[in-house]
């Protein structure tokens, strides 16, 4: 399976990624592997996942949810303000 996620950083800023195991990028994203943004901004913690057949469709999802504003992405979230 592939997966689009949402973290929520330390700063309280969204990250948007996909990968096709989200344990270990959840603990690459931690450990200060994952992505450059999330490097400065650890603990991150998982808010949302989606689960798509294939990469493609994992990517565009998250081109879609990273095109989104936070007032959107809250919306997603179902959570309002933090």
């Amino acid at each position: 399976m592939n997966y689009t996620y949402i973290l929520e950083c330390s700063d309280g800023s969204f990250y948007t990624g996909w990968t096709n195991d989200i344990e270990k990028r959840i603990q690459a994203h931690n450990s200060g592997k994952g992505a450059r943004y999330t490097r400065g901004r650890t603990p991150v913690r998982l808010v949302h996942v989606e689960e798509f057949e294939t990469k493609t469709q994992a990517m565009q999802r998250e081109c879609e949810i990273k095109k989104m504003n936070r007032k959107e992405k809250e919306k997603l979230l179902g959570t309002g303000h933090f």
